[in-house]
């Protein structure tokens, strides 16, 4: 495979937010065009929902410490590492060691990849589910491993997340080194039960396989659902990296911050990686994780209520058009729906929407080639608007139904 073989397969035209890297392509439009305020429900609307009350402050503090601040450990700063150990081991119910167990990363998606590449080597076996974030399956690909995807059937049984276990276990079989997923789910919505993390934890420590959970909205739980870290379990093997951040439910992820914590020898080989690759989470950044988990109180759960207010109306001008389906959100921003047949492709759909109504979606193909038929939105929007954009996105898909 040459290069421009291998950086082909990472194309980023259909990622979120990229939209605009789209070719303008002439379309064939039915009728006229949709008024309303253009909607983009491929990322969170940070106008919509502001940063978390405190977190410029705490900037701005980091930044008039000077050089203490900017030029930090690779791993971080060390009271910044010590504050977030003893709030994250609160949090997730696992201890974790500051001078041991925890790195700051370049935003979540920084996290992600330094785990990844110090967990998989060419063409080691790397399961995945689908449908699931989208870099997971590039990320595999461009440290030429050897994909493995387990699906997961989040529409069948709706107190449960959905992942195969009988599809999983086979996976290890075929020598599988590591098991990437997110929890919640990126882009259902869907959230772990505790029986089903213990299975998954169980088959982990029979085959030797590290797992590597994205936890990135573990705080934007709905409809009062319990929540189970993994981490906490006792049948959490001990190569177990945990992603996680502030970036998304708090509304920072202008900053670029991201946590890993986990077996210190993976820790370890981390910030071996994040040297050669951006050196720090960046360091007046990194003050902005004081703030994190150090909110007024009940302003989480304001947030949180917001959301699934959101949710709730969107869900219920989808429930009625047939042929629409979706899952409703358990965790996170995110809705993945299914839609009808219509007479045009799933990307020339997504391109119609962006040009004749205004709304921008992400295709479901980004989280699995097989997903022809869904999108993806990130409700995280002003409430009023993301529901007139819904309906207009509703009334184009009446109009080019097949």
């Amino acid at each position: 495979m040459t290069i421009e073989e291998k950086f082909s397969r990472l194309g980023v035209d259909n990622a979120p937010g990229q939209e605009s890297l789209q070719a303008d392509l002439p379309l064939e439009l039915l009728g006229d065009p949709l008024p309303g305020e253009p909607v983009d429900f491929s990322h969170g609307d940070v106008d919509a929902f502001r940063p978390a009350p405190g977190s410029l402050e705490c900037f701005l503090a980091g930044v008039k410490e000077g050089a203490r601040q900017a030029y930090t450990p690779y791993r971080g700063r060390r009271a910044v590492l010590e504050d977030l150990a003893a709030k994250l081991s609160a949090f997730t119910g696992c201890p974790i060691d500051p001078a041991r167990n925890i790195i700051l990363a370049p935003g979540t998606q920084g996290a992600l990849f330094l785990a990844m590449g110090a967990c998989v080597q060419r063409g080691d076996p790397v399961a995945f589910l689908e449908p699931d974030y989208f870099a997971n399956r590039k990320m595999i690909e461009f440290l030429d491993g050897h994909l493995l995807p387990v699906p997961l059937d989040y529409t069948r049984d709706r107190s449960r997340a959905g992942v195969d276990l009988a599809a999983l276990e086979q996976a290890f079989q075929a020598g599988a080194k590591v098991f990437l997923f997110s929890n919640p789910n990126n882009p259902t919505g869907v959230v772990f039960t505790e029986q089903e993390q213990r299975a998954v934890a169980k088959l982990a420590r029979a085959y030797g396989v590290t797992l590597l959970v994205d936890s990135l909205y573990a705080r934007q739980i709905f409809d009062g659902r319990p929540y189970c870290h993994m981490c906490s379990l006792p049948e959490a093997p001990e190569d177990m990296p945990t992603i996680i951040g502030p970036s998304k439910t708090e509304s920072l992820s202008g900053y670029r911050l991201g946590v890993a914590f986990g077996s210190a020898a993976i820790v370890q080989r981390m910030e071996k990686l994040l040297a050669i690759m951006a050196l720090r989470c960046p360091g007046y950044n990194q003050g902005v994780f004081f703030s994190w988990f150090n909110e007024p109180a009940g302003w989480m759960a304001e947030r949180v209520r917001a959301h699934q207010a959101i949710r709730d109306d969107i869900l219920a001008l989808l429930a009625p058009v047939a042929g629409v389906e979706a899952r409703p959100t358990e965790g996170g921003s995110y809705l993945f729906i299914r839609l009808p047949e219509l007479t045009v492709s799933l990307h020339t759909f997504v391109r119609i929407a962006r040009q004749q109504a205004g709304v921008t979606v992400t295709p479901g193909t980004e989280f699995g080639p097989q997903f022809t038929a869904h999108i993806r939105i990130n409700f995280s929007q002003d409430h009023k608007k993301a529901v007139a954009a819904m309906e207009r996105l509703l009334t184009l898909v009446e109009v080019y139904r097949a």
